[in-house]
């Protein structure tokens, strides 16, 4: 699982979570952020990055897990 957060005064305002596919607000600018980058490229880059990074990676960390 992805997660990449977005927080601002300790508050988080907005996440991107690879199970859920999208960006999720959690506060008023963040809701407003969230429908805004899930339209936009930012969605394609978060995308890509679990691409690039975590599905890369899982199976090194998983067998380390194990």
């Amino acid at each position: 699982e992805f997660i990449d957060s977005y927080v601002f005064n300790q508050v988080e305002n907005i996440r991107f979570n690879s199970t859920v596919g999208k960006f999720v607000g959690y506060t008023e600018v963040g809701l407003k952020n969230a429908e805004t980058w899930n339209k936009g490229s930012e969605l394609a880059r978060e995308l890509g990055e679990l691409e690039r990074y975590c599905k890369h990676n899982a199976d090194i960390h998983y067998s380390n897990v194990l």
